[in-house]
C-alpha cells in the first residue's frame, strides 16, 4: 500500500524561509522552485530541501504506540511488581459473594450482552473503528484482506468509563474470554497475553491497587456452568 504524503511547511505561516536565504528572498520579493539541474546531486537537493524546512508528513502515518501496546513482557513485568493475582472461576465467584469484588468483562457489549456473570460490569477495552482517518482506513483494509469486516481498536475511554464506574480502592476480578496467564510454561515462558491482562496492566497503570484477574477467562467460567445472566 502506498501511503499518501503532504509537504508542509516547518512553521505556522504560509511559507517558510531558512534563515540563509531570508534576506535574498525578500529583497527580490519572490520565492521561486526550481527543477533539479543537471548535475546537481540527489544529495545536494535533500540538503536544501531540509534547509527550507520542508518536512515531508504520511497521512496514514500509525499514531504513537499507546500503553496498552506496550511489550508483553513490561506489562507482565508491571503486573507481577504490583502483586495482580490470577484467580481461577470458582475463587472468582467466592471472592464476588463474600468479599465484595466485582467483575470487570471487558469483551465487546455485545459479547457481554449474549451471557456474562451476574453483577459484572462491562467496560470494552476495543471497539469497534470509528474515525475515517487515512490510518483508520488502512487498518480497515488490513482487517478485511483476511476477512474481517468488523475491524477493531483500544477504546480510548477505556479508563474515563471504567473511572465513572469503580473507585480506586474497588475490589476488581478483571475478566475477558480467554483469559490468558502471567504462569510461564516450556512454550511460553512469559505466560500468554490477553485483553483481560491488558486491561488489568491499564488499571494498575492509572492507581488502582486492588486488581485480580481471571484464570481461564469467562469460556471457563461458561463451561464449568457457573451461574450466568442472559440478556439475549
Amino acid at each position: 500500500m502506498v501511503a499518501l504524503t503532504s509537504v508542509t511547511p516547518h512553521s505556522s505561516s504560509s511559507y517558510y524561509l531558512h534563515p540563509r536565504f531570508h534576506n535574498t528572498a525578500m529583497e527580490s520579493g519572490a520565492c521561486c522552485m526550481t527543477s533539479n539541474p543537471v548535475g546537481f546531486s540527489s544529495r545536494r537537493l535533500a540538503m536544501s530541501s531540509m534547509s527550507l524546512g520542508l518536512g515531508i508528513r504520511s497521512a496514514a502515518t500509525k499514531q504513537a504506540k499507546s500503553p496498552a501496546e506496550e511489550e508483553w513482557k513490561i506489562k507482565r513485568a508491571l503486573l507481577l511488581e504490583k502483586r495482580v493475582r490470577s484467580v481461577d472461576v470458582k475463587e472468582a465467584l467466592r471472592l464476588q459473594k463474600e468479599n465484595n469484588f466485582v467483575i470487570l468483562d471487558v469483551r465487546p457489549e455485545a459479547e457481554f450482552k449474549e451471557a456474562h456473570p451476574p453483577g459484572a460490569i462491562n467496560v470494552q477495552i476495543y471497539r469497534l473503528i470509528k474515525e475515517w482517518t487515512a490510518w483508520d482506513i488502512a487498518r480497515r483494509a488490513a482487517f478485511a484482506f483476511f476477512g474481517i469486516f468488523a475491524g477493531t481498536e483500544e477504546n480510548p475511554e477505556f479508563i474515563q468509563s471504567v473511572e465513572s464506574k469503580l473507585d480506586k480502592s474497588s475490589k476488581i476480578i478483571v475478566a475477558c474470554a480467554s483469559g490468558g496467564t502471567m504462569k510461564p510454561t516450556q512454550n511460553l515462558p512469559e505466560g500468554q497475553q490477553s485483553r483481560s491482562l491488558i486491561a488489568a496492566y491499564l488499571l494498575v497503570l492509572n492507581g488502582y491497587s486492588n486488581v485480580f484477574h481471571l484464570e481461564g477467562g469467562l469460556y471457563t467460567w461458561f463451561k464449568k456452568e457457573l451461574p450466568t445472566v442472559f440478556e439475549e
